[in-house]
């Protein structure tokens, strides 16, 4: 891969998608303090897929024999006023590594990086995906929000995701 424009953003999504996993992780420490343990089984299995997405782009700048640029993750959010705050966050950090797709997209459309607009596809079809999660989980949180006993259901709900903890890309 000879263009250093896409290299960088791949990277710098590589950054992004680490950034995205840790943030997930603090979201689910914060929900199991909180003793909402099936919210935080769940933001975990959420880091974990955060963690593959970075992995997979890890892969594919080897597999290109481009250098892989590892930078300094920012210390994530780690306090929120409620379990709807969390929800909240989930979606906004999604919306942006959306935005960051189609940005990285729109320019290897630009650049003719063929071999990226492959792989960023998969990124852009999961992006609608991780979306409509986060977006059916705030909705659902916000219609509990003031029944603890609705909340309690609905933190036994996001406990049966079943995730695998597989680190390797897909």
């Amino acid at each position: 891969m000879s263009n250093h424009q896409v290299t960088d953003a791949l990277n710098e999504q590589l950054s992004c998608e680490l950034g995205s996993w840790y943030s997930y992780l603090a979201m689910s420490a914060w929900c199991d303090r909180q003793q909402l343990t099936g919210c935080a089984g769940w933001l975990r299995a959420q880091a974990q897929e955060e963690y593959t997405h970075a992995m997979k782009i890890y892969d594919f700048l080897l597999a290109r024999d481009v250098e892989v640029n590892l930078t300094q993750v920012d210390p994530p959010r780690q306090e929120f006023a409620n379990i709807v705050e969390i929800f909240e966050w989930a979606l906004k950090q999604e919306k942006e590594n959306t935005q960051r797709i189609d940005t990285l997209f729109q320019l290897a459309m630009e650049q003719k990086a063929f071999a990226s607009l492959v792989e960023l596809q998969w990124f852009i079809t999961e992006q609608v995906e991780e979306e409509q999660s986060a977006r059916a989980n705030l909705a659902r949180i916000k219609m509990v929000a003031s029944d603890p006993a609705a909340i309690l259901d609905f933190d036994n709900m996001l406990g049966d995701r079943n995730l695998p903890m597989d680190t390797t890309a897909h």
